[in-house]
């Protein structure tokens, strides 16, 4: 079972699961989480590899789907971004009767040809052994972007001295992260919406086509001046976008 923090108590609306991105845990989202808990329960998952999660020696989107699946307890809205994002996905095409209302932040499903494998590389070269703060880190992290730089710390756990990342796991099953699985046949007719940042190449018109065979409900929003961490870089604003289309009557 994935390691959940809840936030808020069970009302008359639909939970809400947020699964987050790759190298990411429950608690980066915490704000958000948070915040749309003043309506519905909100429940963020630490996928597996991935926080206080178990770790798997694979990682693919149907086992992602299935241990998601397993915290729903009843039918549920999903938020799931970039690997969270396929991973919702998933559950709706394999699982629909638990899921209500789906979003899926930048990420589509197609295979992608980008790697993460240069971010693993950054995080095992950090040395451990002397880390007794967080600066040590970042000093060590410093050819990278400040921004990937928090990220990462987010996932390191200074007093034992490790990533909570399963790393070796992450990277062999990369190639089944980036891409998507056969779901010939599999359609989620539940409401649906394609939430991206504006300045992303993640979710492109050319795949609209295919979103909406497998989505034949999807709807589509950008968040102006982001690019594919607009959870992060616009909270506010995505914050608004997730909580109207939660509640709006189709």
């Amino acid at each position: 079972m994935l390691n959940t923090i809840r936030h808020g108590e069970p009302t008359d609306k639909p939970n809400l699961l947020i699964a987050h991105g790759l190298f990411g845990s429950g608690r980066n989202w915490g704000v958000i989480a948070k915040r749309l808990s003043d309506e519905r329960e909100v429940v963020a998952v630490d996928m597996r590899n991935h926080g206080s999660s178990p770790w798997n020696d694979s990682h693919t989107y149907p086992e992602l789907a299935d241990d998601i699946a397993e915290v729903i307890e009843k039918k549920w809205n999903i938020l799931g971004h970039s690997m969270g994002g396929k991973s919702a996905m998933m559950v709706a095409l394999n699982y629909p009767e638990k899921v209500n209302r789906l979003i899926v932040a930048d990420i589509a499903p197609i295979a992608y040809s980008h790697t993460q494998t240069q971010n693993i590389d950054a995080m095992r070269a950090v040395d451990l052994n002397i880390v007794e703060k967080r600066q040590d880190a970042v000093a060590q992290l410093a050819h990278l972007d400040e921004g990937l730089q928090a990220f990462f710390l987010q996932s390191l756990d200074l007093k034992e001295k490790r990533w909570k990342l399963n790393l070796d796991a992450l990277e062999v099953n990369m190639p089944a992260i980036l891409g998507f699985p056969d779901v010939t046949g599999k359609r989620f007719e539940g409401e649906t919406l394609f939430l991206s940042g504006a300045n992303s190449t993640y979710v492109l018109p050319e795949y609209r086509n295919k979103i909406k065979e497998l989505f034949p409900n999807a709807h589509f929003a950008k968040i102006p001046g982001t690019g594919h961490w607009l959870h992060a870089e616009k909270p506010r604003e995505f914050e608004l976008a997730v909580r109207t289309f939660l509640n709006l009557d189709y």
